[in-house]
């Protein structure tokens, strides 16, 4: 009788007054990393028009924050531990905010590169504090299982607030003005987590390992830079140094976590098959997405000629999707099987990509709409659930690590994505047979073409924006093809990976 009572007990004494007012609080860290994602790609026009980036400078622009993010996700994570995650989530959060204003007045493509750079050292401390202070605020699992739904709910929220609120911005002010609105909600956030969120951390953390530290970041932005080189440029020797130096870093801080007694990331989480087969499935999910996710805003505009505001709200069936997804996944989870809502999820994505490669400059908007809809309900499911499955599987002193190994999955994921599927793009788009007098900007990016024909003569113009409109379209359903078959393989992956993996029920005792 005293085992089948324990559990209620245990809740009972568990359930922290003020949890989901601190919850809260995280979703405002939530929504300033996702917000300031989604605007940059409405922002992108505006930002090639003005600063007059190279193709490559732009796809830097775009990627560059999840190089740096990825690179320090796991030392972020680890620090958090050590020092205390409200006070690294806190700082992180006042960083994000002052970095957001030299974004907002970058005078030139190379400072704007620089500035995307350092707002990911900022970011990397947000979001493996956020899940971390989760897993400590929360302990019963179900309860749980609806925050880390609220959370992903909130990025998905951001999905949409971020386009919205960017087209309005962008219609009525400089594209300086979308990374002004982190400001006021890096001000909420830090008066109010101030006084709401608990502090908690490692109670025996060890020393923060500084030449693990540096192998983590060398390891993953060569890796990531050599992938990108090598997508952009073809195989190139410099491409190639540069992927076995972060080859040897990456074996190097593996085989330093084996052997110190208090490993900066304990390597012995990957051998719980959820917790790998929850990242993988998260890495290759958002690899396949991203093609679509950082060029739909410019296929919205620039091709389809909408307002910044107007493809802002065509995006807004992905966020709706997802926030409704996220907040019954944990529920369907326990219903069915973890197994089937991911695999679930993430065939219903690739379909809807599937879908997407009969695009031309004249689809109509239900297509679009629609295959946006169902892309956010599979994210939406497979993300929550992931998330709930990595952050069951580990004890809460290592919460933090392991948030990061979640995060840093998702960061590369859209650092490679970008990379492989923007090169895509980028690489067919170049190749477009334009007429005579067309400037060599207008071969770099469809916002340069676009801006090359407002100094062209009509018998040049027109001939020229049909033809580099018609190659970017062909290259954007190469790469969501491409995004489809990696989403539909990972979704078989994750069927067999995540087999017999069930979400907790009751709280441990």
């Amino acid at each position: 009788m005293s085992s089948v009572l324990r559990p209620a007990v245990t809740m009972s004494q568990e359930r922290r007054p003020g949890r989901w007012i601190a919850l809260g609080v995280l979703v405002l860290a939530v929504l300033l990393v996702a917000v300031d994602a989604t605007v940059l790609g409405l922002a992108t026009p505006y930002i090639s028009e003005d600063l007059e980036p190279s193709g490559t400078q732009l796809l830097w622009i775009g990627d560059v924050y999840s190089f740096v993010i990825a690179g320090l996700l796991v030392s972020m994570g680890s620090l958090g531990d050590r020092i205390g995650r409200k006070k690294i989530l806190l700082c992180g959060a006042t960083a994000f905010g002052l970095i957001s204003v030299l974004n907002a007045y970058a005078p030139t493509a190379q400072t704007m590169i620089g500035a995307r750079a350092l707002l990911g050292v900022a970011g990397a401390t947000l979001m493996p504090a956020t899940l971390a202070l989760i897993r400590n605020i929360f302990h019963d699992p179900r309860e749980r299982s609806l925050a880390v739904g609220v959370w992903g709910a909130a990025a998905s929220a951001g999905t949409a607030i971020g386009p919205i609120t960017g087209g309005f911005l962008l219609e009525h002010f400089w594209w300086g003005s979308v990374f002004l609105i982190n400001l006021p909600v890096m001000v909420v956030l830090v008066v109010v987590g101030v006084r709401t969120l608990p502090e908690s951390r490692n109670p025996n953390p060890g020393p923060w390992d500084l030449a693990s530290v540096v192998l983590s970041l060398v390891g993953m932005v060569a890796i990531v830079y050599a992938v990108k080189e090598a997508a952009a440029e073809g195989f190139t020797w410099p491409a190639a140094a540069t992927g076995v130096l972060g080859a040897a870093a990456l074996y190097g801080f593996v085989r330093r976590q084996l052997t110190l007694p208090v490993p900066l990331l304990d390597m012995r989480l990957f051998r719980h098959r959820g917790f790998s087969g929850a990242v993988l499935a998260d890495l290759l999910t958002v690899l396949g997405m991203s093609g679509l996710v950082f060029f739909l805003s410019q296929f919205l505009q620039l091709v389809q000629g909408m307002r910044p505001f107007e493809a802002g709200l065509a995006e807004l069936p992905a966020a709706v999707g997802a926030v409704a997804a996220g907040l019954v996944a944990g529920a369907a989870a326990r219903r069915f099987t973890v197994r089937a809502v991911v695999s679930g999820g993430l065939a219903a994505v690739g379909l809807a990509l599937a879908a997407l490669t009969v695009l031309d400059r004249v689809t109509g908007y239900p297509l679009i709409g629609a295959a946006l809809l169902v892309v956010g309900v599979g994210a939406g499911l497979s993300f929550t659930v992931t998330a709930d499955v990595i952050l069951s599987s580990v004890p809460k002193d290592q919460a933090g690590a392991a948030s990061a190994v979640s995060e840093t999955a998702y960061e590369l994921g859209a650092a490679l994505g970008i990379a492989l599927l923007g090169s895509i793009v980028t690489g067919v788009y170049r190749g477009f047979t334009a007429p005579p007098g067309t400037p060599d900007a207008a071969h770099e990016s469809l916002g340069g073409a676009v801006e090359a024909t407002h100094r062209l003569p009509t018998s040049t113009a027109e001939p020229l924006l049909t033809a580099a409109r018609d190659a970017f379209v062909e290259g954007l359903r190469l790469a969501t093809g491409a995004g489809a078959a990696v989403l539909l393989a990972t979704a078989v992956a994750a069927w067999f990976l995540l087999k017999n993996q069930h979400l907790e029920s009751h709280p441990h005792t």
